[in-house]
């Protein structure tokens, strides 16, 4: 069966069986719970798992429906009235059009209050002397990195960004797709895996105008199987409250969901967004075992006003000819950029141009058997 279900002449039967007392009565062609058998007994052609699931249970529940006492087939049939009408407003919510996303602008992180930390002072000072550095205990996992000043960290580029950029409805996520959704908090658990008792499953049931999707994240460890810390991660996320959550789409047994996502409450459905990563570009650096990546952005980001000081090895004449951008803008741009991906382009190409440039001088200085090496030649980007 590929066609939809006959709504109306289920929904006529199962209340023609209730107003007569449940006595299975006879119609036409079949008995109620005959009919009832049959109808449920066809493919469902639409609907998730667990709907698929729950619409055969109740073909083999109809089929014992003469065994049933006189309450147990009341609760039946109210069951599938319940069912038949939640199916049906899923059916018609997924064939009227997505209604447009409702963007929520992220705020700007160079710009936004840094006011209690001083900038730093020169490209040579140590990162053992930004406050913010020293606030946030990093030192230690960048001394590791081998970034000791200022400079150092500048020029510590990302090896890669994942774009959270692009909002979109519930009912768009396409899976493979880097993307962010904003909606309304409707359910919010936290448990202890009863097959693991040192994993703690937290669930969060996100709905917008579109549709809804259910959010998981994983703790391993005995400190998360509190349930005192369960219940203050509950707490975070009350029901009604709008979220932020972003991450890459999947598909797995229980239907569309984010992998392992970044979440964020918002006070208001219009305030902007203000975490490090939810709805950004966010940078990808090379780590060692131990590091948290957070530590590394949220240094650089203590650092990004040093850029400006940075001298471009690139003569005016070069960047002018090839179209690049000068390297005090270069270096917020790659590491933490604003813009669009298409827009960070100008920075890939003066990283590629200046590699090339600063060989080709260590080229000309080298002693002379090394300078019969000619040097890389990149050609400008085409238009």
């Amino acid at each position: 069966m590929t066609d939809l279900p006959d709504w109306p002449r289920l929904q006529k039967a199962l209340a023609v069986e209730a107003e007569r007392g449940f006595q299975d009565l006879q119609g036409s062609q079949y008995r109620f719970s005959e009919f009832l058998t049959l109808s449920f007994g066809n493919k469902l052609p639409t609907g998730d798992r667990d709907q698929q699931r729950r619409w055969q249970e109740f073909a083999s529940r109809f089929a014992g429906y003469a065994e049933l006492s006189q309450g147990q087939r009341q609760t039946l049939v109210a069951s599938a009235r319940r069912f038949l009408r939640e199916l049906r407003q899923t059916q018609t919510a997924a064939d009227a059009p997505p209604a447009p996303t409702k963007k929520i602008a992220t705020s700007p992180l160079v710009a936004q209050g840094r006011r209690d930390y001083a900038p730093p002072t020169s490209l040579a000072q140590s990162l053992a002397d930004i406050a913010e550095i020293q606030q946030r205990r990093s030192l230690r996992h960048l001394e590791r990195l081998g970034l000791h000043t200022v400079r150092d960290l500048l020029f510590y580029y990302p090896r890669d960004h994942i774009n959270y950029s692009r909002q979109v409805n519930i009912a768009e996520l396409e899976p493979g797709e880097t993307v962010t959704i904003v909606g309304t908090v409707r359910r919010c658990n936290c448990f202890t895996s009863p097959r693991n008792h040192k994993l703690t499953i937290f669930e969060l049931l996100v709905r917008d105008r579109s549709a809804s999707i259910k959010l998981s994240r994983f703790y391993a460890g005995n400190r998360y199987t509190g349930r005192g810390w369960q219940e203050s991660l509950k707490r975070r996320y009350p029901s009604g409250a709008t979220v932020a959550a972003s991450g890459l789409v999947k598909r797995n047994k229980y239907g569309i969901t984010l992998d392992s996502p970044e979440i964020e409450v918002l006070d208001s459905g219009n305030e902007g967004i203000e975490s490090l990563k939810i709805g950004r570009i966010l940078p990808v650096y090379p780590l060692s075992e131990g590091i948290p990546a957070d530590a590394v952005r949220q240094a650089v980001l203590a650092v990004l006003p040093a850029a400006e000081r940075l001298t471009d090895p690139l003569p005016a004449p070069i960047r002018q000819q090839y179209g690049l951008i000068d390297l005090g803008r270069r270096s917020p741009l790659s590491t933490f950029p604003l813009i669009s991906m298409p827009s960070a382009k100008p920075a890939v190409a003066w990283f590629l141009m200046s590699f090339s440039f600063c060989n080709s001088a260590s080229w000309s200085a080298a002693p002379r058997p090394n300078r019969r090496r000619p040097a890389p030649y990149l050609r400008p980007p085409a238009n």
